[in-house]
């Protein structure tokens, strides 16, 4: 998996809200934003594996959604992409997972089932291992970009061996991911 397409894993929503003739503000485009916004959330220290953020930039306005597990990550994260050169405005509507031993357990015994398997070894050595573990309420989601259909099927089977109320892949593939953003002319 390459660099630029494990990166755009992170803020995948952008990608597809780009508008094909991007705006120019302050000498940049709306790519050119959203590809320092996805530098800047990946940059930060506290983003983990159960942390999902997704960035929509138009016209320099960035909306960031998803899913972070602490309150002051949604903040931090705001105040870091509205520092980014060429953004006019920060819509957060990033949203905080309630706190949950149930879901915390949760997280942690899926995490290890999927990094814990040699098929995805190699992700675990990243330094932004691409595959995201969202758990709330007892509902796990993946994010993230794998490598194939079959890695994306192994991570939702490792992930339904456990006591979740359910278990939804939102998984993309390089592929996918190469054909999203050759699309839209990002990267």
């Amino acid at each position: 998996m390459t660099a630029r397409l494990a990166a755009a894993t992170v803020i995948l929503a952008a990608a597809v809200a780009l508008p094909a003739g991007a705006q120019v503000l302050d000498g940049r485009k709306d790519d050119e934003v959203f590809s320092d916004v996805s530098k800047t959330v990946l940059a930060y220290p506290q983003f983990t594996i159960f942390d999902d953020v997704t960035a929509v930039v138009a016209d320099g306005v960035v909306t960031l959604k998803g899913k972070v597990t602490m309150p002051f990550k949604k903040s931090d994260i705001g105040k870091r992409v509205a520092k980014v050169s060429g953004v006019k405005q920060v819509d957060n509507l990033i949203g905080v997972l309630p706190v949950s031993q149930f879901d915390d357990e949760l997280r942690y015994a899926v995490a290890r089932a999927i990094y814990g398997s040699s098929a995805f070894w190699h992700y675990a050595s990243m330094a932004n291992p691409p595959i995201h573990i969202i758990v709330e309420g007892g509902r796990v989601t993946l994010t993230g970009v794998v490598a194939s259909n079959v890695e994306r099927m192994m991570a939702r089977s490792l992930a339904t061996s456990f006591t979740a109320l359910s278990v939804t892949s939102d998984l993309k593939t390089d592929q996918e991911m190469k054909a999203l953003l050759d699309r839209k002319g990002v990267g």
